[in-house]
């Protein structure tokens, strides 16, 4: 292996599982303090994922203005307000308001960037892109679930997509070989994603045992859902590429930005809604005993 490459798994190797513990111990606590806190917690990471995707997929230099005047800022406030304000509405349990609020956000966001002739469409997509998934999140822990108390739920999905992403990465590092998708994400290779989806399963498995549901039942589940958050992990990749960017930002000193994180988590958390609050899935599989 590279100089390079040798550096950057022993970066990989320290940063990704501090930074990873470090929001295990934030996102976990404020799963088990309730609702409200968790809802700072998603309006605090939209907030940074707005910032980075509005300068990820700008198309013109951002222009030396003060903050209140700059474009980049006022797209990056009005996606946060946006988010902040729908998961308010959801807070409430006002579903139908919460989903016109980011139709809304989105109407005004391609106005702002159509204005000054930035990339309107992709520019007003960040909306949607953060925001779908934040009330996705919110309305897991919300919305009642079958037979399964709602902070366990939570818990249980950031433990499939952190073990699918941590997995990946330990399993492509070591294992390396034929590449999963190189014209979009020239890392991922076919033994990284087996691998995470495995670790996944492991881990689910694990979490479940202490819960007291069927274990066969986790892995599958955690297995094949860990495919959402490796969807989510491409389609980061696509637009990085896409607009000729190699990190989204610099916010985790030499390991890239919040999206770069969160990408897994954003795919993942609308499917997990979509099975648990609208088809009354369990995920914990305690009824399967």
């Amino acid at each position: 292996m590279p100089d390079d490459g040798i550096a950057r798994l022993n970066s990989d190797w320290v940063l990704r599982p501090l930074f990873g513990i470090l929001l295990a111990v934030v996102v976990l606590s404020a799963v088990g303090l309730g609702p409200g806190y968790f809802a700072v917690i998603v309006v605090l990471a939209s907030l940074l994922a707005a910032r980075e995707w509005h300068r990820l997929v700008r198309t013109i230099e951002p222009p030396d203005l003060p903050f209140h005047r700059n474009p980049f800022h006022l797209q990056t406030i009005l996606t946060t307000l946006t988010v902040a304000a729908a998961v308010a509405a959801i807070l409430n349990y006002l579903p139908l308001v919460a989903l016109g609020v980011l139709a809304a956000g989105t109407v005004a966001g391609f106005a702002l960037a159509a204005a000054r002739g930035d990339n309107a469409l992709w520019q007003a997509a960040g909306v949607l892109y953060i925001g779908i998934p934040a009330l996705s999140l919110m309305a897991i822990h919300l919305y009642p679930v079958y037979h399964a108390p709602h902070p366990l739920v939570v818990a249980g999905f950031f433990i499939i997509v952190w073990a699918t992403d941590t997995g990946a990465l330990i399993v492509g590092r070591i294992v390396g070989g034929a590449k999963l998708a190189p014209a979009i994400s020239p890392g991922k290779t076919w033994a990284g994603t087996i691998g995470g989806s495995l670790i996944a399963g492991l881990c689910y498995m694990g979490y479940v045992f202490l819960i007291g549901g069927s274990l066969a039942a986790a892995f599958v589940f955690a297995a094949l859902f860990s495919i959402t958050a490796h969807m989510g992990d491409l389609f980061e990749s696509f637009v990085k590429r896409r607009f000729g960017r190699k990190d989204s930002g610099r916010i985790i000193p030499g390991h890239g930005g919040i999206l770069d994180r969160v990408d897994s988590t954003f795919a993942a958390a609308p499917v997990m809604a979509l099975l648990v609050v609208f088809l009354g899935f369990n995920p914990l599989m305690v009824e399967l005993l």
